[in-house]
């Protein structure tokens, strides 16, 4: 496995592709960042990663730059490139809603990036908050960040922090997929179906953090209005909305005698229930599809 060296990125402004490109780097390779134009050595050096600069895209050489890419070519900063690299941007696209947004307006600018997301391009600027400013400022101030310094140590959290979550939420996606049933559930008015994660032992205890996102990728033929996992503060599950959909207002149940929690707006519920034939009923009285 390579171990980059050095993380070599362009001086001057500094935007949040490169800044989080280098922050992946940084969690990975322990390795400084220094910020100036490469030179062609820097570029054929393998210990060296140049990110959002130098005009190449040969991760097998360290090279991560976009700028080279035609006008047509689809969204990619350097941001994409580095979680190419890594094996993480297939799931970064589908799970992180940011990144999207990031290439777009990284590579298109903010008008198109406005004009695509269907909004007014001044409320892209009332999206951003001090840390975004405060760290590309103070990052953009600085030619060289070495191991122990504060933005360093930062750098090393964020890009630590969404590699975890990335490959965390991998791993309970795969146990989710492996365990979980869809219910399809008869119900006089109309029949709906719920996402069912039973309690196993191969099953991580935050797995049901996932199951949202699961849920939202299954096919049309199996779209689900509701979810019941396990209660990770009981021996029993809990029963929640999908999506917020409205045909579901669990104080219909919150008088049962099995049920310790009903929330009062309705969208989810707890219960010392175990048996798949209670949960079905349970669900079903909670049940009242909307028009």
């Amino acid at each position: 496995m390579r171990n980059f060296t050095t993380i070599l990125t362009h001086p001057g402004s500094s935007h949040k592709d490169e800044f989080l490109a280098c922050c992946l780097l940084v969690a990975v390779h322990d390795a400084p960042i220094v910020r100036r134009e490469p030179v062609q050595a820097d570029l054929d050096n393998p210990d060296f990663a140049v990110v959002d600069v130098g005009g190449e895209h040969q991760p097998d050489r360290g090279n991560f730059d976009h700028h080279q890419f035609p006008k047509d070519h689809p969204p990619t900063c350097s941001l994409s490139l580095v979680l190419m690299d890594m094996g993480l941007y297939e799931d970064a696209r589908q799970y992180c809603d940011w990144l999207e947004v990031a290439e777009w307006f990284d590579t298109r600018g903010p008008q198109e990036t406005a004009a695509w997301l269907g909004v007014e391009r001044e409320l892209l600027a009332k999206l951003n908050s001090t840390v975004d400013l405060t760290l590309l400022r103070r990052f953009a101030g600085m030619s060289e960040i070495s191991p122990g310094e504060p933005m360093w140590e930062v750098m090393k959290w964020v890009g630590g922090d969404l590699i975890g979550y990335l490959k965390s939420l991998r791993e309970k996606l795969n146990e989710i997929e492996k365990t979980s049933e869809i219910w399809e559930i008869d119900h006089p008015e109309k029949n709906f179906r719920i996402l069912f994660l039973p309690r196993c032992e191969n099953v991580a205890d935050d797995a049901s953090s996932g199951l949202a996102r699961y849920a939202a990728g299954l096919p049309e033929d199996k779209r689900v209005t509701g979810m019941v996992y396990p209660d990770r503060r009981g021996s029993g599950f809990a029963l929640s909305r999908f999506n917020d959909h409205l045909g579901f207002d669990f104080t219909r149940v919150g008088d049962e005698p099995d049920v310790h929690f009903a929330h009062a707006r309705g969208f989810v519920a707890k219960s010392s229930a175990t048996d798949p034939a209670r949960i079905r009923e349970l669900l079903a009285k909670s049940w009242k599809p909307i028009d």
